[in-house]
C-alpha cells in the first residue's frame, strides 16, 4: 500500500510535531507501508521521508522543477518525479497513492487534502482522505467543517467519510477498511 502524506515543509514550532511525525513513519515502514509525499527534504516533508527509509520502506516523491531547489529535493528517495507544476505534482501523487493523510501543515497541505476530498465525493477517486489530528492539530477545521454540514453545504455523508485520528494503528486500520460514501451525483 501507498499512502500520500500531506505536510508542512516547516517543522512547526513545537518539537511534538516531527517526533509524532517521525513515529508515523517508522510505524509505515514495520507494517509495509510506502509513502508518496512532495519530495521535499525540509520540515515534516523530509522528516516523515526519513522515517520510512530508515525503516527500511520505500518512499516516493513529486517534486515541481521551480521547487526543486527551494523545498529542497530529497537526495535518498526510492524514487524521484520532478514534474511541470504544482497541478502535476498533485495528480502524479493522487496516481501513485492509494489513500491520502494529512498531517500537521499550512496552507498548501489543506489545498492538497481539500483537492483530494473534493475528489472523493465528487466521485473522481475512493480512496480514503485522512487528518492525522496531531496534538488536536485539526480540531478547529473539523469545527468548520461541521458548521458547513449544518449549514447544508456539506452532506453528512462527506464529513463522515473523513477518517480523523491522532493514533498510527487507528489511522491504518480506518484506511484499511474504508468504504466509499456514494459520489455526489451519479
Amino acid at each position: 500500500m501507498k499512502i500520500a502524506v500531506f505536510c508542512g515543509s516547516s517543522s512547526g514550532n513545537d518539537p511534538r510535531f516531527v517526533e509524532t511525525t517521525k513515529a508515523l513513519g517508522k510505524y509505515f515502514a514495520e507494517q509495509g507501508v510506502d509513502v508518496v509525499y512532495g519530495g521535499g527534504d525540509v520540515g515534516l516533508m523530509g522528516t516523515i521521508a526519513d522515517a520510512v527509509l530508515e525503516g527500511g520502506g520505500k518512499v516516493y516523491g513529486a517534486i515541481p522543477e521551480y521547487l526543486k531547489s527551494k523545498e529542497i529535493a530529497h537526495p535518498n528517495l526510492t524514487e524521484l518525479h520532478v514534474v511541470k507544476d504544482m497541478h502535476e505534482r498533485k495528480a502524479k501523487m493522487a496516481e501513485l497513492a492509494d489513500a491520502f493523510v494529512a498531517l500537521p501543515g499550512g496552507i498548501g497541505t489543506l489545498e492538497e487534502i481539500f483537492e483530494v476530498w473534493t475528489w472523493a465525493q465528487l466521485g473522481h477517486h475512493s480512496k480514503p482522505c485522512a487528518f492525522y489530528n496531531v496534538m488536536g492539530f485539526y480540531d478547529p477545521l473539523f469545527t468548520m467543517v461541521e458548521q458547513m454540514r449544518d449549514a447544508g453545504f456539506v452532506r453528512p455523508q462527506y464529513v463522515d467519510m473523513l477518517i480523523k485520528t491522532d493514533q498510527a494503528e487507528t489511522l491504518l486500520e480506518a484506511i484499511r477498511h474504508y468504504q466509499a460514501p456514494d459520489r455526489k451525483w451519479r
